[in-house]
């Protein structure tokens, strides 16, 4: 008896080149100061302080500089009233970790 119906994988085929960062990733983080970007939704506060505690605990040497956005939702600061302080926090860390959501 034949099927009614033909089963299908949903993955589709690998991209064959690998994925990567936009820059390489540190080969050590002890001594990196590491931003920590929350948008003006609720969760993000908690969210990174919990991050941030971990990071502390398992990297004591590194620096941690907070930036939270004063613009509604989860919209990055790229753009807007606090555009220059952002660039300035941006250019003064060595990496981003970031948090949106209600």
């Amino acid at each position: 008896m034949k099927s009614a119906f033909e089963v299908m994988s949903p993955w589709a085929e690998a991209d064959p080149v690998p994925l990567k960062g936009i820059t390489p990733r540190f080969a050590e983080i002890s001594g990196k100061k590491i931003g920590l970007y929350a948008t003006s939704k609720k969760a993000p506060k908690p969210v990174l302080t919990a991050v941030e505690k971990k990071l502390k605990e398992a990297f004591p040497s590194i620096e941690t500089s907070w930036h939270i956005s004063t613009l509604p939702y989860a919209v990055m600061q790229v753009e807007g009233p606090d555009k220059e302080n952002f660039k300035d926090w941006v250019n003064g860390v060595d990496a981003v970790i970031t948090a949106i959501g209600d």
